[in-house]
């Protein structure tokens, strides 16, 4: 459930802070699949946003790879519909040149693990609903992506803006090409939301609302 309620402080806020006007606390998935990823999100809005975002978490690191982390989201969390050996295809050559591309950033060769302490993780920190029923709901996504390239270099982040559409299909909420393409429609001529962090006031100006962890 939203409120206005924010989390307990556990550090102090700095001075041009701004308190997001909401937050809420998304439900986790009931249990994990046979790739590890949380699935059987609960058939609510806030359901559907959960999964939105668990489709939008990823952590490459070590020996796992851009490739690993978009396959096990398409096959975790995208609708029968839009499955096929060339999705599947797309998925895998579009991921693996991002890899190509990281590992020349990070100096590795392509196919070797990331160096000690290199990772790039991204993880979802706001939503906005754009439109909403039973069994099909559109959002927006606030992404906050941090990339460090070894254990000496400096971490850095930026923030990303995702739209996406999702169903309720056999028991859980998927992702769509179709509910994406009405998404689009939706917020045509529309002003996108600013990718600002959490704290800024353009995050309440923009409608996000602020995740935080769920007890």
């Amino acid at each position: 459930m939203s409120s206005s309620a924010s989390p307990a402080p556990t550090y102090a806020a700095p001075d041009d802070w701004t308190e997001p006007e909401r937050w809420t606390a998304l439900p986790r998935g009931q249990r994990t699949d046979d790739r590890g990823s949380r699935v059987g999100f609960p058939h609510t809005v806030e359901g559907a946003a959960a999964m939105a975002a668990a489709a939008n978490t990823t952590r490459i690191e070590g020996e796992k790879s851009t490739t690993d982390e978009q396959l096990r989201i398409y096959h975790s969390y995208v609708g029968k519909a839009d499955k096929s050996a060339q999705a599947a295809e797309r998925v895998e050559l579009a991921a693996g040149e991002t890899d190509k591309a990281l590992a020349q950033h990070m100096g590795v060769s392509p196919g070797q693990p990331l160096p000690s302490g290199a990772y790039v993780r991204a993880q979802v920190v706001g939503y906005k609903v754009i439109k909403k029923s039973p069994d099909e709901v559109s959002v927006w996504l606030l992404g906050l992506v941090v990339q460090k390239n070894g254990e000496t270099e400096k971490e850095e982040s930026s923030y990303t803006r995702t739209l996406l559409g999702v169903q309720w299909q056999d028991g859980d909420w998927k992702l769509t090409a179709d509910a994406t393409r009405r998404a689009q429609q939706d917020i045509a001529g529309q002003a996108q939301p600013p990718m600002v962090a959490p704290g800024d006031e353009e995050f309440n100006a923009g409608g996000w609302t602020a995740i935080r962890e769920a007890s």
